[in-house]
This record gives structure tokens, sequence and C-alpha cells, in this order.
């Protein structure tokens, strides 16, 4: 690390000319290419993936995305002259519009007339019609569905309003991109300055964080032709690298800073920031990239690609963080400190720092106060994680969006009609999601079986409407459409599934050949999370042991490695509490502009885990490194977990808060599952940094005393040695403050391993 270091030191212009080059050069190479980012959910081999292929096989019309322009009006009914002329008109004009392939008229006009009555409400009220592009949505521009948009609802007005909802509407409500970054990089800024006084220093951790960023935001768009990516990877990426970019390149600066006060040189103490810092750095990242490349085990390319979207983030992230900012250290030389530092510098020459203040008086507090302490911070913990037990999996659609988007609006005028609503005034809570069967037939039985199915179905609890059958030109494929009388979200569409599933369907095809799968939103993603649930605890286990095996290395003790998987998985638990209560249970979301309440998104749990124990390994290493040292020079637990909390709480303090402000901020970018990321990294952060590492961690080791580590002599034996930090400079030095800021007697103690 010292000659890369030096390397970049001493060509500077030309590290920082090769990372604008590489930012320009993925940025162009993105921007030419565009991005191919798919949410595909479906997972090979389950059912609603059979049906789905058969259904693309069969009817190729309908496979591209079936969106819905509903109009609704309190004066009259939409079936008086003035509606149906406005409407009749404008629903042939999108039909023109490019990307569209078809408009299915209610008033007996375009698309099917003959079943067009069943799109015009009991009441008539409130009717729709079908629109459907000629490709899915993942493939349209938006500027192409915004016309759509903007002309159906050019008829609004005069008491009748006009909503379009769908997978491919929902491309003009995309999330705000820019927004949450800006918010977020100004608030980390903020506490920058706060903490270095100097805005030269305030700037290096952001110029590095979003030089890596947006180079690898570039990179993952690229990626998406690979392999499939979801389409919130490259926020979720921005997300997690600018938290980790900018804490990364925080802990460097504070070494380069402390190391100038001792009266290095500029070159002399980036090189040994970089040295120290940097190797620490590294050894966080690989951690996290470890526990994010874990998702590969799950065999799902849907979270494959994000997880080395992810990762790709936080390898440049360490990279610009080893590299670029050494560069930008030897480019601003000693502005690096605050006026007021380089005058006192220039003075008075280099002083020892002290261990005072707030820090040292707290380390005190928790070293007097163990149990109490602890036993406060265990129960704040167990409380917040309550809600996870209910965890609920499953579809979060277009109803669970901002109540002021055209979309929410179109969902529920086509939801109305559920109790409470009054008979006939929409369609159906069901209506959102419908579920389709689709049959594979052979011979005559099975068709004759298929055209009876319908019958069947309507008498099964939790139905609201069956679709007449369709079939294929060779009548080998049938799909029939079933309405639940419950949303696409709720348990009960999800129990429908199963029954259909393992009930109605098996006798339905007794005595034929006949296979019928259900598809459609819910069943995907019911079968999408069974997937991930049942791959949850082996994922979870392989995280966590990998995670321990590499504490259990650097710290060479048994305890440390335990301690930290016990407080990683109270940090993941607490977590999802908060997630559960503000996303399920609604606690205040609609007030967050993140809509209403509902299930959480399948793949939300394995993407939290993986970054939430990556992240929590940051801290636990950074805290814990510090008291292993001064363990190695004293033999005194007491005095290594005093000494480590007040030494290294102001810097964890700071990261965390930028880190919390960073994620924070993503809850306005407009989207619920980036909403729900940002939140519950924010709360996990908060927890890890201000009750984990500073309360519950610091109070069981005073209470475990020397058997935090302790190893097996004979385990010592086989574990090779290595160390996160190099030895210690002899200037870096400080003499340890009693409680009330007065140098201890003998305390001068190096800052690193010895």
């Amino acid at each position: 690390m010292t000659a890369l270091a030096r390397w970049c030191l001493r060509r500077r212009i030309v590290v920082i000319v090769l990372w604008l080059a590489a930012f320009a050069g993925a940025a162009v190479a993105a921007g030419v290419t565009g991005s191919a980012y798919s949410n595909d959910y479906e997972v090979p081999g389950t059912e609603s993936g059979r049906a789905s292929a058969l259904m693309a096989k069969a009817f190729p019309r309908q496979s591209g995305d079936s969106d819905t322009i509903v109009w609704h009006t309190d004066r009259g009914t939409v079936r008086s002259g003035a509606v149906e002329k406005t409407m009749r008109q404008t629903l042939e004009k999108v039909a023109e519009l490019p990307r569209v392939s078809e408009v299915r008229d209610p008033y007996g006009g375009r698309g099917d007339g003959a079943h067009g009555a069943r799109r015009i409400s009991e009441d008539g009220h409130t009717a729709y019609a079908s629109l459907v592009f000629d490709r899915p949505a993942d493939e349209l521009e938006a500027a192409e569905v915004q016309r759509v948009v903007d002309t159906a609802q050019a008829a609004a007005g005069d008491g009748l309003q006009v909503e379009l909802g769908g997978a491919g509407i929902a491309l003009t409500e995309a999330p705000r991109a820019q927004l949450p970054e800006i918010i977020g990089i100004g608030a980390a800024a903020v506490v920058l300055f706060l903490a270095f006084g100097s805005l030269a220093a305030t700037f290096l951790p952001i110029v590095t964080a979003v030089a890596a960023v947006g180079t690898a935001s570039a990179g993952i768009s690229l990626l998406s032709h690979a392999m499939t990516v979801a389409d919130f990877a490259p926020m979720l990426g921005s997300l997690i690298g600018l938290g980790v970019g900018i804490d990364y390149a925080l802990f460097i600066v504070t070494r380069h800073r402390k190391g100038l006060r001792a009266g290095m040189s500029v070159q002399q103490a980036a090189e040994r920031a970089v040295c120290v810092s940097g190797r620490a750095v590294v050894f966080a990242g690989a951690t996290v990239c470890i526990a994010l490349l874990g998702m590969l085990m799950l065999r799902l390319n849907f979270l494959n690609g994000v997880a080395l979207a992810a990762s790709l983030t936080v390898v440049l992230t360490v990279a610009a963080s080893v590299t670029l900012l050494p560069a930008l250290l030897g480019l601003i030389g000693m502005r690096v400190l605050g006026r007021r530092e380089r005058r006192r510098l220039a003075e008075e020459g280099p002083r020892p720092e002290r261990r005072a203040g707030i820090a040292a008086r707290w380390a005190g507090f928790v070293e007097r106060h163990p149990k109490l302490l602890g036993v406060t911070a265990a129960t704040v913990m167990l409380a917040l994680a309550l809600p996870a037990f209910g965890l609920h999996l499953g579809t979060s659609d277009q109803g669970n969006n901002p109540a002021t988007s055209t979309t929410r609006k179109a969902y529920d005028l086509l939801a109305r009609g559920g109790p409470g609503d009054g008979p006939g005034s929409g369609f159906g809570p069901g209506f959102n999601g419908p579920l389709t069967l689709v049959g594979a037939l052979d011979g005559p039985k099975d068709r004759i079986a298929f055209d009876e199915l319908p019958h069947r179905l309507r008498t099964t609890p939790g139905v609201a409407e069956v679709s007449r059958p369709q079939f294929d030109g060779s009548r080998s494929t049938g799909l029939i459409t079933v309405v639940p009388d419950s949303s696409p979200q709720s348990r009960q569409t999800s129990d429908l599934v199963e029954r259909l599933r393992t009930d109605v369907l098996p006798k339905a095809a007794d005595g034929t050949t006949m296979q019928v799968r259900v598809g459609g939103i819910t069943a995907s993603y019911d079968d999408f999370a069974s997937v991930i649930v049942g791959k949850l605890p082996l994922f979870i286990g392989v995280v966590v042991a990998l995670g321990s095996l590499l504490l259990l290395l650097a710290f060479r003790s048994i305890g440390i490695p335990l301690k930290a998987a016990l407080m990683n998985v109270a940090a993941v638990a607490s977590s999802f509490g908060i997630v559960v209560a503000i996303f399920q249970w609604g606690w205040g979301s609609e007030l967050l502009g993140l809509g209403s309440a509902g299930p959480i998104e399948p793949f939300l749990p394995v993407i939290m885990v993986s970054v939430l124990f990556g992240l929590s390994m940051d801290y636990q290493v950074f805290l814990v490194s510090r008291m292993y040292e001064e363990w190695q020079l004293t033999r005194d637990n007491r005095r290594a977990v005093r000494v480590g909390l007040a030494e290294t709480s102001r810097v964890i303090n700071s990261a965390a808060v930028i880190m919390i402000a960073v994620f924070a901020a993503f809850v306005l970018s407009g989207d619920r599952t980036i909403a729900m990321f940002g939140i519950g990294l924010a709360s996990a952060v908060a927890l890890d940094a201000f009750v984990l590492r500073t309360l519950l961690v610091p109070a069981l080791m005073h209470m475990l005393g020397g058997a935090n580590w302790w190893l097996p002599s004979w385990l010592g034996r086989l574990l090779p040695r290595i160390s996160i930090e190099p030895p210690p400079s002899p200037d870096e030095t400080a003499p340890e403050s009693d409680d009330d800021g007065a140098p201890e007697p003998g305390g001068e103690r190096p800052l690193v391993r010895a």
C-alpha cells in the first residue's frame, strides 16, 4: 500500500486524468448503447414461469404489457353522448401513437366491441380501455409512453377524470435519480465541514465518492446488456457507493490530518494514511463485496445482476479511496487542515493528541455501568425487531404508489366495488391483478375439459370473475383469465393461487392429459418469494460464517466473531422491524410520500442482509481493532475496551451520520423499493453505530472480561497470522486522559497495532 500511495502522490496529475478518462469513457459508452434493465422476477422452472413461457409462445400479441386508460365521472354516466364522443376521439388518437399496438374500446368501436360492456362499471360512472403496447415495458422509452399519457389526459375536464395505469405507464413515474444524491451529498458535506473545519478537506471524500459512483453507474448500464439487471440497481449502487465511499475517504483523510498535526510532511502523512487506514478500507470493502456476492449462491438471475452491480460500485469506491484520494491529498497539500490548525502548527509545532472530552467520559460511563446499559440497549433492539416477526413478502403494486400519481388513481378507480365502496362503483380489488390460467392441451378430451373449466372456477371461493376460454391457432394451448375478489397483494389472493394449484385444477384435469399452469402477478411473486425464503437460511448462514472467519483470522479470538454475528443479526432484525412498521403496517408511509401500506418485496431481505452485514463489519473492525491493539499492549480488558471506544467513537459517529444522511435522502427518490432500502439501511446504521457499537458491544466486552480474547491454543497454531493495520509510526502517539481530560501517568500509547 505504501508503494501504491507513493506512486499516486508522485504522479498525481496522471492519476486524476486517468480517473477522469475512465469516467468520461464509461459515460459516453453508456450514453451510446443505452440501458437494458429488466425487472423479470420469474424463476425458470416455477409454475408461473412455465405459464409465462407458454403464453408468450401461443399468444405473442398478449405478451406485451397491457395497460389501462380509466375515466370516471360523477355527473351523469360514461355512456352520455358528450363523454362517449370525447373518449372515442381520444382513444382513436392514442391508437395512432407510436408503440401502441391496440386499444380496446368499451363503446363497441376499436378492439372487441362485443365484450366492451364489461369495461363499464355497473353504475355507469367508470369505464376503461385496454391499451396494448407492441413490446414489454422494459423495452419502451419513457418519452413514448409520456405522449400516450398526455394525449389521454388532454380529455380530462368538466367533471371528467382520466387516469392511466400499468407497467408501461409507470415509466413516466420513474424515480427522481438526481435529487436523492444531491441531498445526500449536501448533508454529508455539512457533517464533513463540521468535523474537519476545512472546505478542501470537506470536498475530498465527496469528490472521491462521486467519481467512483459515477463511473460505476455507467458501468452498470453497460452490464445490463450482458445480463439481467434490475432497473433499481443503479440507484441502489449509488446509495451504497456514496455511503461507503464517503466513509472510506473520511477514514483516510482523518488519518492524514492526524499525521500532519504530528509534524509529518504531506508526502509522509498521505503515505502513512493510505498504508494504515487504506488497508482497513480494503479489508472493509472486501467484506462488503463478499456479503454482496453471497447472493450469487441463490442462483437467481434477477439477484445476480444486483449483486454484481453493487459489488462493482464498492470495488470502484475502494479503488478511488486508495488511488484518487492520495493524489488529491498531494494536490491540495496543507490546505487539508483548517486555517487555525495551520497557523497553530506553524507557531507551536506538532502536539500529541489527547483522548479527552465527551468520548472519553462516555467510555468511562459505559465501563462503570455495563449491565444497566447492556440491558437497555438489548431491550431497545428487541422492541424494534418485534414487527419483523409479522413480515409478509408479496406483491407491491401500483396500489401502493403515492396517492397523487396517475397510476395510483387509476388503480383505485378500477379497484372500487369492494366492501364499503358500494355495488357497481368499480370493477373490484382483484381486477388490477388477474390470474392467467394457461393450459397445454393434447387432443379433444383436453379441450373439452378446458372448455368446462370456467364453470368449475366460478364456484371456487375467492373468484370474482372468469373469462371465456381462448385458444391459439392450433388449439393446443388455452388461456383463461381469473379475477380474484381480493387485491393482488393480499394473502387471500395468494391462498387462491394455492387452492387452484393443489385442489381445483388437479380435479378438473382428472382423467385427461391437460396441464394447466397458474401465472399472473401474484403467482409470479409468490413463486419468487418461496424460492428466496427456501434458500434464505443457507444464504444467511454462509454470509455470517464467512464474515466470522475473517474476524477470527484478524483478531484471533472466538468471542469477537460470535459477538459480531449476534450484533449483525440484531441490526438486521431491528431494521426490518422498522421497515415492516412503515411499509407493511403503513405507519407514516403516506405522510412520507411512500404510498399506502403493503407487503415487503420478496428480494428485499436478501439484498438488505448482504449490504447490512458488510456495513456492520466496517464498524466492528474499526472499533475492535483499536481494542485489540490495546489488549496486546496491556492485557487489561477494561482499559482496552475503554481506550478503543474513546478513540474510535468520534470517527464512527461521524461516519454513521454521513451514511444515515445519504441513505435517508433516497426516501425522496419516488420509488417505493429504493425508499425501503433507504429507510432500512439508514435505521440499521443508526442502530449499529449509536446503540450496538457505543453501548451493547462495549458493555458485553466489559462483562466478559478476558474471555473476549480467548482462543484455544491448538486453533491458534493452525490459524495464519494476518494484520489489518501495519506497525505504527513512532510519531503517532497520544496520551490517554482520564474522565476529566487530564493525562494518565504513562498514558502515551501508539495509535495503531505494535
